[in-house]
């Protein structure tokens, strides 16, 4: 017998032994590639999430938060009825998926409604806060506490973040402040995904929890507040419906393939395309503190991203 099998304790070496990773061995460039496609994938889809809600109509918030959310637990169902484990969850992951549902409903709402409100483009910038949020939310959900640097990105963040809300706008800025909102409960709740990713929940259980939930919490609001909708307005959620799970499914598998201090940064491209598609379609020119303000957040992003990568191959050189 090869000397490289035998299972005798004289001849075992560590060299012989090499463990694969989850993406079948694959090179970490490899991994990293789909990481970065997949996440610039989430971010196309909750671009158009949010085009397509703008652009149904004068609805309300709640009945675009059931027909957004019931479309993507559908999908989210197929997907696990297909599946060995159908609807089984990991043990002692219900408390993270309840409080990441609540999290992310408020947020979500609050989203929606600033979306009504403001330029397609500052209602995403203010919901790309949320990797900054998560920075604090980690404090106390995770018991990370951060460095001097991520504190110091998130005082930078919320400059910026400033420029887009203009608060010497007075009432105008109310709208503003409510998708701010909407970023943290987007931070809070990507912090209890974080959680139940490191207990190995699945990303299928995850979305269709928390699109079940949102759309429960909608659906009274809808029984009671139904405004009928045209053919055209009906199609618009529902193709919100499918950017929304496009989004929510690539985002969670993008970290399946790298860590998100590789490619978190990359989301940032969601402003991008939502820019684009508000000047193309709906005429929407950022102003000229708008884009003070993107460039501040995308730029601290950035700046963020490159440090932690320089900070990691020290420590690889090091050790």
């Amino acid at each position: 017998m090869s000397e490289n099998v035998e299972l005798s304790d004289s001849n075992i070496k560590k060299k012989d032994f090499k463990i694969k990773d989850t993406n079948q061995g694959a090179p970490k460039e490899s991994n990293h590639a789909m990481g970065v496609l997949c996440i610039l994938l989430a971010a196309v889809g909750f671009s158009l999430m949010t085009f397509f809600v703008r652009v149904s109509g004068d609805l309300p918030t709640m009945q675009k938060v059931f027909f957004r959310n019931a479309v993507a637990a559908v999908i989210a169902f197929y997907i696990l009825v297909r599946t060995p484990e159908k609807f089984k969850m990991k043990k002692g992951s219900l408390p993270g998926i309840l409080l990441r549902c609540v999290f992310g409903t408020s947020g979500m709402i609050c989203n929606f409604w600033a979306i009504d409100r403001l330029g397609i483009a500052d209602a995403n910038m203010l919901n790309k806060l949320s990797p900054f949020f998560a920075i604090i939310m980690s404090i106390f959900i995770l018991k990370e506490k951060p460095n001097k640097f991520e504190i110091g990105s998130v005082l930078v963040a919320f400059t910026g973040a400033l420029f887009i809300i203009k608060p010497s706008a007075g009432i105008a800025s109310i709208p503003a402040l409510v998708g701010l909102y909407g970023g943290f409960g987007a931070g809070a709740a990507y912090t209890f995904v974080r959680m139940l990713g490191k207990k190995g929940e699945r990303t299928p259980i995850i979305v269709m929890w928390f699109s079940a939930f949102s759309s429960l919490i909608a659906l009274p609001f809808l029984i009671f507040d139904y405004h009928p909708m045209s053919t055209r307005q009906l199609l618009c959620l529902i193709a919100a419906g499918c950017g929304a799970a496009l989004g929510q499914m690539c985002i969670t598998k993008a970290y399946t393939y790298a860590p998100a201090k590789e490619i978190s940064v990359f989301d940032y491209a969601q402003v991008v395309f939502a820019a684009a598609l508000g000047t193309i379609f709906l005429d929407e020119i950022p102003d000229i503190y708008s884009i003070i303000g993107y460039i501040i957040i995308i730029g601290t992003a950035l700046v963020k991203w490159f440090v932690g990568l320089r900070l990691d191959k020290q420590k690889t050189v090091s050790a």
